[in-house]
């Protein structure tokens, strides 16, 4: 049987060129201590680029952007083999070892002195295929892009019930870590449940976090204060970023939409230079240092009457419950939030509602500026959960489904047929929202999302980041 073509996908704005590869004999290439750095992670694994070359075969492949090819280029029999792979991109130098029997991602290497760009690999094994993104710095990634790009047209990670990353009951814990370090790994849609606790006298401002009936942590009452001090401290510095944040009102108690509509408006809301509040999708450039609000509640009364009678808010109070696709009445929010997954063999069809999600956003094309073509936020949910099986507890869900949609996105995500064919649309994922993200180090979908916003960075400003500011 012949060995497998080496597919290539260049996901970057640039240009690349892979130029030679090697594949190398562990055994005698290692000796007495190896080249290969200590392995901290299989999800980000530091690789030494100075390694010794002894049997260089020339390639010349030139990937354009957004584009895919093969090389005959066999798999290396790992761990026995490493394959090295040796890319030119603006006539610096640059490389990558498949040193993994599994997926994994890792950085591309500089050789090159002073090098300009910096990019993420991720290698899947099962089809021989390699996806290289542009890799932002990601606590400041949407400072290179342009500002008058509709903030519904990129590609955003986002998480699920995001503070819920307490010691809690199992059902109710959907987070690894806490909302500033989500924040700084790059996602910027944030979820958020709340409960109203004294709704009715008007100067109590206390809102708890819960997760449907629950209170997120075992150790006591956790509030939105604490953890909105924290968005605002991470946009305070770093005023090219925005947060897109979902609320909604759950949990036990007396308190109604409209008491919560009007305690975040008077309490919380109110500051127009920390808060994007207009009941329409802004650009990049309108949001930047501000929490642009999604409110999944009604409105008191008075909050009508904001913005010249249309409301306060992006609306999605109509949300459409345990849906696969639901376009919201105002035309704003495009929703995938299928979450009955009862038996654990029901998550491929969760898989392929999200996928097939993906695929919405993906055919979209962003309106010119000026434009008045609406384009909604498409926003995916790659989550579920049924209470009463271990096996639908949301880690166990995120452990099947992050990998699933990584997988898609680097092998077939906005390709019309799997072939070296153009793209079908701009290749947005939408909001992507996810559990349990950055488990041991893991924030390969986050960073998978972030880098298919290539395409709109700002002209004259190309894919060249400050090396080593962030840590894969």
């Amino acid at each position: 049987m012949a060995s497998p073509l080496l597919t290539v996908r260049n996901l970057t704005s640039t240009p690349i060129n892979l130029k030679h590869y090697e594949i190398q004999d562990l055994k005698h290439t290692l000796g007495g201590g190896g080249y290969i750095s200590k392995i901290t992670s299989v999800w980000s694994t530091p690789v030494n680029a100075k390694q010794p070359v002894t049997n260089l075969q020339d390639v010349s492949l030139l990937l354009e952007p957004s584009t895919l090819r093969k090389a005959d280029i066999r798999p290396a029999n790992i761990p026995h083999e490493t394959l090295c792979l040796f890319f030119e991109i603006e006539g610096e130098m640059y490389q990558t070892n498949i040193i993994h029997p599994t997926c994994h991602s890792q950085l591309l290497m500089p050789i090159t002195t002073n090098p300009h760009f910096s990019h993420t690999t991720v290698y899947h094994p099962e089809y021989h295929h390699l996806a290289i993104f542009y890799r932002s710095n990601l606590p400041t990634w949407m400072k290179t892009l342009e500002s008058e790009t509709p903030l519904s047209a990129l590609s955003i990670p986002g998480t699920h019930n995001s503070p819920t990353y307490h010691r809690a009951l199992p059902s109710v814990r959907c987070q690894v870590a806490p909302v500033r370090e989500q924040l700084q790994q790059g996602v910027r849609f944030l979820d958020i449940r709340v409960q109203p606790d004294g709704p009715l006298d008007p100067s109590n401002d206390k809102l708890n976090l819960v997760h449907g009936v629950f209170p997120i942590s075992l150790s006591g009452p956790k509030h939105f204060r604490t953890m909105l001090n924290e968005v605002l401290a991470f946009l305070a510095q770093n005023p090219s970023e925005t947060v897109i944040m979902s609320v909604k009102r759950e949990g036990p108690g007396n308190a109604t939409d409209s008491q919560l509509s009007r305690i975040l408006r008077d309490h919380y809301a109110g500051d127009v230079n920390r808060w994007f509040t207009a009941p329409r999708v802004p650009t990049l450039g309108e949001a930047r240092g501000k929490i642009v609000l999604i409110r999944r509640f009604t409105l008191e009364e008075r909050l009508k009457n904001e913005w010249g009678g249309a409301g306060w808010c992006i609306n999605g109070d109509t949300w459409a419950d345990n849906t696969p696709n639901s376009l919201c009445p105002s035309g704003d929010l495009c929703i995938q939030d299928f979450y009955e997954v009862l038996e654990s063999e029901n998550i491929g069809k969760k898989i392929q509602y999200s996928i097939d999600h993906l695929r919405r956003a993906s055919e979209c094309v962003c309106p010119s500026p000026g434009s008045d073509a609406k384009l909604p936020f498409y926003i995916n949910f790659l989550t579920a959960s049924n209470f009463w099986k271990v096996g639908c507890w949301p880690d166990r869900i995120a452990a099947k489904l992050n990998p699933a949609i990584v997988d898609y996105l680097c092998t077939k995500h906005n390709v019309s047929d799997g072939s070296e064919e153009k793209p079908v649309g701009d290749g947005s994922t939408g909001i992507v929202v996810c559990d349990w993200v950055g488990q041991d180090g893991n924030w390969d979908i986050v960073r998978c999302i972030v880098g298919m916003n290539a395409r709109f960075e700002a002209k004259g400003q190309p894919v060249r980041q400050e090396h080593g500011h962030d840590e894969l």
